[in-house]
């Protein structure tokens, strides 16, 4: 009879049918002459038989064994339990687990439709005790739930996530999470997101890291670190909730795709890293070509050539080609033909990323990077798109990199998971109802404008009608196409040209920081392929492809070109039809297209010899051609003219200005205040410009249609009087765009008299400029009710009145000796210097600031300004 030791048994009730002597019977006195035997019948015998004739004499009853041992067994403290009362006790620690969050495996409701809810406990137990008889229990059932899912047991995360076990949790909780997760308004964020997919017959749903990070923290920490294997789970699970809400949703697509958005971490393309691979990342970038839509193997069926017997399916990887070994029909090794007709395919396309103009680092070159876009990602972005990319970082084998290097050589790549497309809008979403309170409250400030045009570039001093030109510009007019067939552009083209050490640069780089969206470049470092766009042969499919240049990359942006006057004749002519048709057309290498480039162009250029020349016209001072200045709607000539009294208030302000953002004051709150009262801050004025560029769509309506008419009929005869600057009829078209843009500075529905009144001031201001000096004299007289049109001549009269002022206190103090001082002007004195300075209108300046702030106050009864000034008398020791 063989003998069955059980090794497992509980202490003191060792199972064996060795006799007993009695009840002082010690179970473990004679253990080792017992194992010893059993340890010399086994080296007698080759094992021990375990199933013989007689095994059913192992598992006979004996009383005197099959009893715990009273001296381990501690009862004292615990009375017997009923059977009910250990099935309450049992409800009671299942209830305190689910307010605690922590689920058991029998906790099946959270995981199962209503529909399995509402089924009777025992009818679903039966059923599963008659699958587990018919072994048709599935393996997620008889794994155990695991609690402490981040405990890897010495595995890496990599390892851990792809086991049975901790795989199986992992579906489980993110299926909880995209099911039970709820808002601050307790609406079920996930549900509704899945049924505006089905709704748009979409296959794809983002789910946002935080609110990952703050439910399920554990699965948070292990997606960054396992993407492909955490994603292929939670695309499982999406399918089968999918599924389990719309049952014939498959029939639309087949896969269901999760997109992560709003990871907290943002790398810059250059930072990437060996530590980054494998990874998941989020980067931003400026899309500079792009591929074709190709279709990618996914699931590949196969066909043997000897006997047509159909291998597969087999699921096709990124970095190796699947092959087939043998077949299991005629057991022969190949060849195998591709299946066309059951072969999966999905979309495929390969973009390359190029860092963000404004992000790259002083005297860096910007880096790029290929990004792979599968399924419903391909074609959501386009040349000169900036884009934010959440997707993995890995790598794949280039053997090109391994001739040249010699040693093995990975490239990288980004396979996308999520993107963006960043523009106004998404800037506009970022905007609070607290911001646009305060927007529509400073639109109806009369001085909106005037605020504006301060805040435009605060650190330069003077240059309104350079400031006014950008930010016209800056807010644009409103581009239209009627009928699909003839396109008006809306963007409003400025050009400064002018003497050096007048800020022309400043200008540009601070619309650089303002503008939505802008793109840097210079004259001197521009081609005419930099500009516009360029086709290359891709390196690794041999293929001709298009890229970007700045005029693209710069789409529904501005693109700003300094030292425009040293680009070569050939490349500015590239940009005739950017700066008019707004699009760039190619043909080169067999690619025929053409790429939008709606964009403001706001270039800065210096004269001919440096200096510019007043005795001479414009088109004579500037290298330009007539067509190109014809496309510019504004041009703006900046003289660096000797004049005592300008010279000193900028000496003043520049000093000022050294002083206050010195260093050392970095971080005083003095800094952050605006130097102005009318200034806006910065960050306010760029919410301010996006929301009405992208709400605020003015109408011409009522427009006084007579004095264009005159206008534009007046300065073409002035135009072929003086040869200075041709006059087309795109200034018309300049003064709609302009009278637009003013509208939109207002926050305005409809274009009123007052911004058609600017936009004329403004072509004739930009037209009376380019005259020669002499020319320019009798111009200003004849255009002058227009010119003199809401223009500013405080600071002019405040220092006359201040030259009247202390030539009166002079007097008046050799006569008599007072602690205060009241002045009086008699006003035609004043009206008599202004008219000398061609200035005839004092009203505006009796309203202004700078006249109340100086302690004027204007009677108008006696026609005098009067003026308290305080004395401190001093007496000599």
């Amino acid at each position: 009879m063989s003998q069955r030791p059980e090794e497992d048994s509980p202490v003191g009730t060792p199972r064996s049918n060795v006799s007993s002597p009695g009840p002082d019977f010690e179970p473990f006195e004679d253990e080792g002459a017992l194992l010893g035997d059993i340890d010399a019948d086994m080296e007698e015998e080759d094992g021990e038989e375990l199933f013989g004739d007689n095994m059913e004499n192992d598992y006979r009853p004996m009383p005197h064994l099959d009893r715990y041992d009273d001296r381990i067994l501690d009862s004292e403290e615990y009375d017997q339990m009923s059977v009910g009362e250990r099935l309450a006790a049992e409800e009671e620690l299942r209830r305190r687990d689910r307010e605690m969050g922590v689920y058991r495996r029998d906790d099946r409701e959270l995981f199962y439709d209503q529909s399995d809810d509402e089924e009777d406990p025992r009818q679903r137990r039966r059923k599963e005790a008659e699958k587990a008889a018919t072994g048709e229990v599935d393996d997620s059932e008889m794994i155990e739930s695991i609690e402490n899912l981040e405990d890897t047991k010495g595995y890496s995360i990599k390892e851990w996530v792809i086991m049975m076990g901790p795989r199986t949790e992992i579906a489980n909780r993110f299926k909880n999470f995209l099911r039970t997760y709820v808002n601050n308004k307790g609406q079920y964020v996930y549900k509704e997101k899945i049924r505006r997919m089905c709704e748009n017959n979409q296959s794809s749903f983002s789910v946002e890291f935080p609110n990952l990070a703050n439910k399920e923290h554990v699965l948070a920490y292990f997606l960054p670190e396992a993407p492909f294997p955490m994603l292929e789970i939670f695309d499982e699970v999406a399918k089968d909730i999918v599924l389990s809400m719309y049952p014939s949703y498959d029939r639309v697509t087949n896969e269901i795709h999760v997109r992560i958005s709003d990871l907290p971490l943002i790398e810059e393309l250059r930072t990437f890293r060996k530590l980054h691979v494998n990874q998941l990342v989020r980067t931003l970038g400026v899309v500079t070509a792009t591929t074709g839509v190709l279709p990618q193997l996914s699931i590949v069926k196969f066909d043997c050539n000897k006997c047509g017997f159909i291998l597969g399916p087999f699921t096709q990887s990124q970095d190796s080609e699947v092959q087939p070994g043998v077949c299991p029909e005629c057991q022969s090794r190949g060849p195998f033909m591709i299946n066309m007709e059951k072969t999966l395919y999905r979309n495929y396309q390969k973009i390359t990323l190029q860092e963000s103009p404004g992000r790259i680092p002083a005297g860096r070159v910007p880096r790029s990077k290929d990004c792979i876009l599968l399924a419903d990602l391909c074609d959501r972005c386009k040349p000169g798109d900036e884009v934010d990319i959440t997707g993995i970082y890995t790598n794949t084998f280039d053997g090109a990199l391994n001739t040249d290097y010699g040693f093995p050589v990975f490239s990288t790549v980004i396979f996308a998971n999520h993107l963006i497309v960043k523009d106004c809008k998404q800037i506009v979403q970022s905007i609070t109802d607290d911001d646009i309170n305060s927007i529509i409250k400073m639109s109806k400030d009369h001085r909106i404008a005037e605020r504006i045009i301060t805040s435009i570039a605060p650190s330069i001093y003077g240059h309104d009608y350079i400031k006014r030109a950008l930010a016209l510009s800056l807010f644009g007019g409103e581009p239209k196409n009627p009928g699909d067939k003839h396109k008006v552009r809306g963007d409003i083209n400025v050009l400064i040209c002018g003497d050096p050490g007048t800020a022309k640069s400043q200008f540009l780089k601070f619309v650089e920081k303002i503008a939505p969206r802008a793109v840097f470049t210079t004259g001197q470092g521009a081609s005419a392929v930099g500009l516009t766009a360029y086709v290359r042969r891709n390196p690794a499919s041999r293929e001709w492809t298009l890229e970007a240049g700045a005029l693209v990359l710069a789409d529904q942006g501005v693109c700003l070109i300094d030292e425009f006057d040293k680009m070569n004749d050939q490349d500015r002519t590239s940009i005739h039809e950017a700066m008019e048709q707004q699009s760039i057309s190619i043909s080169k290498a067999g690619i025929v297209t053409s790429l939008q480039a709606r964009c403001s162009v706001i270039a800065a250029s210096n004269p001919i010899g440096g200096r510019y020349d007043a005795s001479m016209t414009f088109a004579e001072n500037v290298a330009l051609s007539d067509p190109i200045l014809s496309r510019f709607d504004i041009l703006c000539v900046v003289r660096d003219e000797y004049d005592p009294v300008q010279d000193q208030h900028l000496a003043r302000f520049v000093v000022d200005s050294h002083i206050r953002h010195h260093p050392s004051k970095k971080n005083s709150d003095k800094i952050e205040e605006p130097e102005n009262e009318l200034q806006i801050p910065q960050e306010m004025l760029k919410k301010y410009l996006v929301y009405a560029r992208e709400n605020i769509h003015p109408k011409l309506q009522n427009m006084d249609q007579d004095k264009v008419a005159n206008i534009y009929s007046q300065l073409r005869q002035e135009s072929l009087a003086t040869g200075s600057l041709p006059i087309t009829v795109r200034h018309i078209e300049s003064m709609i765009r302009m009278s637009e843009a003013h509208a939109k500075m207002h926050l305005r529905e409809y274009v009123q008299e007052d911004d058609v009144n600017m936009a004329v001031r403004m072509v004739l201001e930009s037209f009376v400029e380019t005259q020669k000096y002499s020319v320019m004299k009798s111009m200003r007289q004849v255009f002058r009710r227009y010119l003199l049109f809401k223009k500013d001549h405080s600071e002019l009269l405040f220092y006359i009145l201040r030259q009247l002022v202390q030539d009166q206190l002079t007097f008046q103090r050799s006569v008599t000796e007072m602690e205060t001082l009241t002045i009086e002007i008699d006003e035609n004195d004043l009206i008599d210097k202004a008219r000398q300075i061609d200035i005839h209108d004092l009203k505006p300046f009796y309203h202004s600031r700078i006249f109340e702030s100086n302690n004027f106050v204007y009677d108008a009864k006696k026609k005098v300004i009067l003026h308290i000034v305080p004395v401190t008398i001093t007496t000599e020791d």
